[in-house]
């Protein structure tokens, strides 16, 4: 069996390092305070939080996790609909679902099947803000009222700020507040939205969780995982090629995982670096009409800035005189406006430190594509 996982929800003999994030999230969690956990797309968040979820639920005192992505909402009805939904999941007996949706009273979802992958979706249509507002209500209310403690994960919480017509934070804040028996970890991808809404004085969730930034896996930490990966399943591989690995990927987990899961898959019993250089090769081939699409959505600008930006690989002065000039790319107020909408975009990265912030191409495997042009 492929030990790189390439799912979220990881077991834990597969699961790489995070020892220190996790019991650092659980003491936050067992101490009574709420968690923002913030990282940049694909760093492994969504696998932590089911780890983190795996470790609780091996516990002998009883709690209940439970796990909503709202990234696809773009409403307060649909962003009712998945915690709904995911609440509903883990409850086990057909009894507690009907009291479940006893709770919340008059309003009923209509249940749907997704054409493509199958999957039951649910869906609410309200007539009034009050009956919204009754609904979440009720929906807390059960999950306090729980006879064990409740862990609510809410996915890319900051989506909850592109609703429309509605402050869904202060609304969502007003509910939240007064629970006791639940406790919620807040994820996000977009660093500057979810530590605003968190930090800032005039934000309905100000100071109200505990931050939290995830940051990459520690190298040799990643180097010795992958190897004991391979020697555990009977094959081997050089250290050269696990080098190259974390090179070219950037010890970015999910690109990490991904080339990792295609060397094993490929070498029946040794992996070199040949055969990393191939599966290298082999994905960016069957990448590239994603990434031209992607062309296709940019001006000739925004395309010759970004193939600058991942042939630097990282760029720590974007709107410095030397940058632009190697590349052509016209002057400093231009090259504002470029950063902005490429980061917006998410096509770009800016990573910010003591040393200064820096910019790089946000997906790995697009940045290696990009440097061979």
């Amino acid at each position: 069996m492929n030990p790189f996982y390439l799912i979220p929800h990881t077991p834990e003999a597969y699961f790489c390092d995070r020892e220190q994030e996790t019991e650092d999230i659980i003491d936050l969690l067992d101490n009574g305070s709420n968690v923002t956990l913030i990282s940049p797309r694909r760093y492994g968040k969504t696998g932590l939080i089911y780890h983190i979820f795996d470790k609780l639920e091996g516990r002998k005192d009883s709690v209940e996790v439970i796990y909503a992505d709202i990234y696809a909402t773009s409403s307060v009805d649909e962003f009712i609909a998945v915690l709904v939904e995911a609440v509903s999941k883990q409850l086990k007996k057909q009894s507690l679902i009907k009291t479940f949706f006893q709770k919340l009273g008059s309003i009923r979802p209509v249940i749907s099947q997704d054409a493509l992958s199958g999957e039951t979706k649910l869906s609410f249509t309200f007539q009034t803000d009050m009956q919204r507002r009754y609904s979440l209500k009720a929906l807390m209310d059960f999950l306090e009222h729980r006879p064990t403690r409740v862990i609510l994960a809410i996915d890319e919480f900051q989506q909850i700020r592109e609703y429309q017509s509605v402050s869904m934070e202060a609304v969502l804040r007003a509910h939240i507040q007064p629970l006791t028996n639940v406790k919620f970890i807040f994820s996000g991808s977009k660093k500057h939205t979810m530590a605003e809404m968190f930090t800032a004085e005039n934000s309905p969730f100000y100071e109200s969780s505990s931050l939290y930034s995830l940051e990459k896996i520690n190298r040799d930490v990643y180097a010795s995982f992958i190897s004991e990966q391979f020697a555990a399943q009977n094959k081997s591989i050089t250290q050269e090629a696990v080098d190259y690995i974390l090179e070219w990927t950037r010890c970015h987990t999910f690109y990490t995982q991904f080339l990792c899961n295609r060397v094993f898959f490929a070498v029946k019993k040794d992996a070199t670096l040949k055969d990393v250089l191939a599966a290298a090769d082999t994905i960016l081939k069957e990448s590239q009409d994603s990434f031209l699409e992607r062309r296709a959505l940019l001006t000739a600008k925004q395309w010759k800035f970004l193939i600058a930006v991942a042939k630097e690989g990282e760029v720590s002065e974007p709107t410095g005189a030397a940058f632009l000039q190697k590349y052509g790319l016209g002057a400093p107020s231009t090259a504002v406006r470029l950063l902005d909408s490429l980061t917006e975009k998410e096509l770009l990265l800016e990573t910010k430190s003591l040393r200064g912030n820096s910019f790089c191409v946000y997906n790995v495997f697009f940045s290696r594509w990009l440097e061979r042009i």
